[in-house]
């Protein structure tokens, strides 16, 4: 009865405190991660969120048969904040517009010149979008291994301070046992949330990509025709 009432007292935080010093580091480390990648996890989660919504609301109002060179002009007003395949658009139609004022350029140029101008801007688009990706993935592949490391350590110290006893009980044991496994836990805690993130934010970062992929073959193809009319005029 002593022994049970001795542990009543026991706390998740009593046990982190009586912790091993290299343990409470692997603990400290796994909450300093895990508070990053939730961090990461809501804002990657706006961010493509908002890209979504920017990419509908452009390709509607541009397929719907708005005027090119207006649309040019009112985007490229505000180009900084520009995103997704508005930032595509505006690169490929900057280097049309100024290729085709060239004299003498064939149309099979100006189409390569705005292609090549287009891809630059899809690349940064996607790298914008792949932030943090990396870090998310690497949280969840080595957060368990940190907290494992934690558990063993603690466990090796628990069972070296009992080795001078005499008789050592299941009581005296578990107490250090269930400090070192909080590790493993808070490990388990990092990484499963920032794996399910990943995922799922890979998965919509390629989606993302190839909408625009797509845009850019398709308003590749509409400057092409634009460019052999325009040259096959004069």
């Amino acid at each position: 009865m002593r022994i049970a009432a001795s542990h009543q007292g026991i706390t998740l935080w009593s046990m982190v405190a009586h912790a091993s010093l290299v343990v409470q580091l692997m603990m400290l480390i796994l909450f300093v991660v895990s508070v990053i990648s939730w961090t990461m996890i809501f804002r990657k989660w706006f961010i493509l969120k908002n890209a979504y919504r920017e990419v509908e609301r452009f390709e509607d109002r541009f397929w719907q048969g708005a005027n090119v060179n207006h649309l040019y002009t009112e985007l490229s007003r505000n180009e900084d904040k520009l995103s997704g395949d508005a930032s595509v658009f505006v690169a490929g139609f900057r280097e049309y517009t100024r290729l085709e004022k060239q004299k003498g350029i064939l149309p099979a140029d100006i189409v390569e010149g705005v292609q090549r101008a287009m891809r630059v801007a899809l690349s940064r688009e996607i790298d914008y979008l792949e932030t943090n990706l990396s870090f998310l993935a690497t949280v969840g592949s080595t957060s368990p291994y940190i907290g494992l490391f934690g558990t063993v350590w603690g466990i090796m110290t628990a069972f070296q301070s009992f080795g001078n006893m005499q008789q050592a009980t299941l009581a005296h044991v578990a107490p250090g046992i269930s400090e070192a496994l909080i590790a493993t836990a808070m490990g388990l805690f990092a990484a499963i949330p920032a794996v399910i993130a990943y995922n799922r934010y890979a998965d919509d970062t390629d989606r993302l990509a190839s909408r625009y992929e797509i845009f850019l073959d398709e308003f590749s193809s509409v400057l092409q025709r634009q460019a052999y009319v325009a040259r096959a005029g004069t």
